[in-house]
């Protein structure tokens, strides 16, 4: 037991050690006045995936290199250090900023997607502001028109595929809200604006089914001097979106709404429906 304890001091000391003259150096480093040595060692802690250390030197070193031919390069390693440590707000400040001032820099297509990547991981859920999500959105696509050969360009378009589901989830949730409040008049246009916005969604039969219902609640509680158009409205919805989802799980209730405003409506052209 007495062995084991002494052993387990000879180790923290080792480590303390170690742990105080790896301070030491950093130290030693951060004091330097010999940019290029600190620029060196930057480099160095990064390639090692010590961010932290790395990007606390290329702080310190941004203002000196700013208007010299490597200051792209000191932005680009210190807006990467940042991303890694997750401080995305910074590092898309740095990635932008490398592009403002070094627009035919090597690391200029790698940070047009980074400042994508950035808004990307800030994009919050559905329920909350989209602004970093259509940030995100409209970074990708301008780096996928800018380099449309990139190794990344697939990636920007998944991301891009995913960032605009949210937005249509989000316009769901939305008119579901509005919905489920009674308020079908905004729930029709909610819906509508995320079809007309998001036509190729993996949403696109759940939003037809909801404007569906939201159509013929608007037109069978309406007022009578608007309930003859609202049907009809609604009757035209339900021909869309039986012809585009002829199986829907769902045929059966759409089936009941078309009986009823075909007999609210007189409309006789049974053909339209299968009754069986």
């Amino acid at each position: 037991m007495l062995k084991k304890l002494y052993g387990n001091k000879v180790i923290f000391f080792i480590l303390s050690v170690l742990l105080l003259t790896g301070c030491n150096n950093f130290n030693k480093i951060v004091k330097s006045s010999d940019y290029e040595f600190k620029y060196k060692k930057a480099l160095e802690y990064y390639q090692d995936e010590d961010y932290s250390h790395a990007s606390a030197l290329l702080e310190k070193l941004v203002t000196i290199y700013r208007g010299t031919s490597s200051a792209d390069d000191v932005y680009f390693y210190y807006a990467k250090s940042l991303f890694e440590q997750k401080d995305y707000i910074m590092a898309c400040h740095w990635f932008r900023t490398l592009l403002d001032e070094f627009s035919e820099s090597e690391h200029a297509e790698e940070s047009q997607f980074m400042v994508g990547s950035c808004y990307y991981l800030q994009s919050p859920s559905p329920r909350l502001d989209q602004s970093p999500t259509y940030k995100s959105i409209d970074a990708f696509h301008l780096f996928v028109n800018l380099y449309p050969g990139s190794k990344w360009k697939a990636k920007a378009e998944s991301y891009i595929n995913e960032l605009q589901n949210k937005l249509v989830y989000k316009s769901y949730l939305t008119g579901k809200l509005y919905y489920d409040f009674g308020n079908y008049k905004a729930a029709v246009i909610a819906l509508s604006n995320s079809l007309k916005d998001y036509p190729g969604t993996k949403y696109r039969e759940d939003l037809m089914f909801m404007l569906l219902k939201a159509k013929y609640l608007l037109a069978t509680n309406s007022v009578e001097a608007k309930k003859k158009q609202r049907l009809s409205n609604a009757l035209d919805e339900y021909f869309a979106f039986v012809d585009e989802f002829p199986q829907s799980e769902n045929k059966k209730e759409v089936d009941n709404y078309y009986k009823i405003l075909a007999k609210l409506l007189n409309y006789k052209s049974e053909d339209k429906l299968d009754t069986k």
